[in-house]
């Protein structure tokens, strides 16, 4: 068996890491990268390190580490590099140096302390499946984070599995036998999330016939768990913020102040650095919340665990019948847009198509030739599936939106992404994401 220090040192790539390359300005402003032996920056994709300036070359500079600091070597770029206001062509520097790319300003500077983290080895975290070093990474965390009272911040895309990994907090922390509460900030409406969270007294606004007790009261002593977090309005987060401060909140319409023994964990899909960036979440209320910072994995990244995945939930189903290896290989290529989610839809369509002895794949996958909405169905007579959850439905409403926009994107613009991310104002990064995960090259 293999001894911990060995393991630690197998498995902690991050104690190896003593610099990084952080962004100060341009879109990019805040995006840090570490420096471990060699990194290449410029406009290019095949760049470690891509700026999507137009001031920066396809190939800008490399910066790698040397005794005595890092060497930043020009690649021949059109608007140059600079220490120090001074063009260069190649030059030794201490960590912390500054240097400018065209208008980008990059700086390398030592990377704080952290903790080293190795993976679990536990597969399985109050039942969330994950063998896969990803998986086992986020329960190593969970496995110290748990059993404390730290406000843990889940992020991820859709149908990873966050709230499933919040239950699994809960079900192993102090809490485990007090309530667990779940309100999801994108399913409430902008009008009544305050009063969904905090309760409201009789008469406190119209239609208030009566008074009615909110999240935070009916999760005492337990765990509160705010899903879509990035969805909540601007104007409620000061509250939010007051009650993971003072522990304590008054019903809306109400005087009385009371006390809230919630611990408080919270999910996002979205990027909530940029919605801080974009003044659409307040900076004090994300440090509050990302105390402990996770994000899930999604499913393309771990293919190793969607086999016992799939046997984790043909158990739950109450069929273990085994799919054909053909079959089992086709779900491994599959890029799995939908997650953890998607995957469990897609055997239970095997399941009722009783395609276990090895279904093609346009019967597995429908979503990849017609899409995962109907065409019209965006209209205001759709019909919808009444077995599945307003999440799920608007999860798919969305998924294909962004399918659809992505490809009349980019097809206005002969597949330049920089071009189309500009006519969008949106970042580069993150629509060559959008692009990546929907296969759109």
């Amino acid at each position: 068996m293999t001894d911990p220090i060995t393991r630690a040192r197998e498995f902690s790539p991050r104690k190896a890491i003593e610099l990084e390359v952080v962004v100060l300005t341009g879109q990019e402003r805040g995006r840090a990268v570490p420096l471990d032996d060699v990194l290449q920056i410029g406009k290019a994709d095949s760049n470690a390190l891509v700026l999507t300036s137009d001031t920066v070359s396809r190939n800008h500079c490399s910066i790698a580490k040397v005794a005595g600091g890092v060497q930043i070597v020009d690649l021949g770029s059109t608007n140059g590099t600079k220490v120090a206001g001074a063009r260069i062509q190649e030059g030794v520097f201490p960590s912390g140096t500054i240097a400018t790319l065209g208008d980008i300003e990059i700086m390398v500077r030592p990377v704080a302390s952290r903790a080293n983290v190795i993976p679990s080895e536990r597969r399985e975290f109050g039942g969330v499946i994950g063998e896969s070093i990803p998986m086992r990474f986020v329960f190593s965390v969970l496995e110290r984070a748990a059993p404390t009272e730290a406000t843990v911040l889940l992020q991820g895309e859709t149908g990873t599995g966050k709230e499933v990994l919040a239950r699994a907090i809960h079900k192993e922390s102090t809490r485990a036998e007090r309530p667990f509460v779940v309100v999801d900030c994108g399913a409430v409406s902008y009008q009544l999330i305050e009063s969904e969270l905090f309760g409201h007294e009789r008469g406190a606004f119209t239609g208030a016939v009566a008074a009615r007790v909110g999240a935070f009261e009916l999760a005492e002593g337990g765990t509160l768990f705010l899903d879509e977090i990035g969805e909540l309005p601007l104007d409620v987060q000061p509250k939010l913020l007051r009650v993971l401060e003072a522990r304590e909140f008054r019903r809306v319409g109400g005087n009385k102040v009371m006390k809230a023994d919630v611990r408080v964990l919270a999910a996002t899909k979205r990027t909530l650095e940029r919605e801080v960036d974009g003044g659409r979440f307040r900076e004090d209320l994300f440090f509050r919340l990302a105390v402990v910072p996770i994000t899930v994995p999604p499913l393309r990244q771990r293919r190793e665990d969607i086999r016992p995945l799939v046997v984790h939930f043909q158990r739950l189903d109450g069929d273990e019948t085994p799919f054909a290896e053909e079959t089992l290989a086709s779900l491994e290529g599959h890029d799995w847009p939908g997650n953890v989610r998607e995957l469990r839809n897609v055997l239970q369509r095997a399941r009722m198509l009783n395609s276990s002895g090895g279904g093609s794949i346009d019967v597995l996958f429908p979503t990849r030739s017609t899409g995962s909405i109907p065409p019209g169905a965006l209209s205001a007579g759709a019909d919808f599936d009444p077995k599945e959850s307003y999440r799920d439905i608007r999860a798919a409403f969305e998924s294909d939106f962004e399918r659809r926009y992505v490809t009349w994107l980019l097809g206005r613009h002969s597949g330049n992404v920089s071009a189309a991310a500009r006519d969008a104002r949106m970042d580069r990064k993150h629509l060559a994401d959008l692009a990546k995960r929907h296969g759109l090259g």
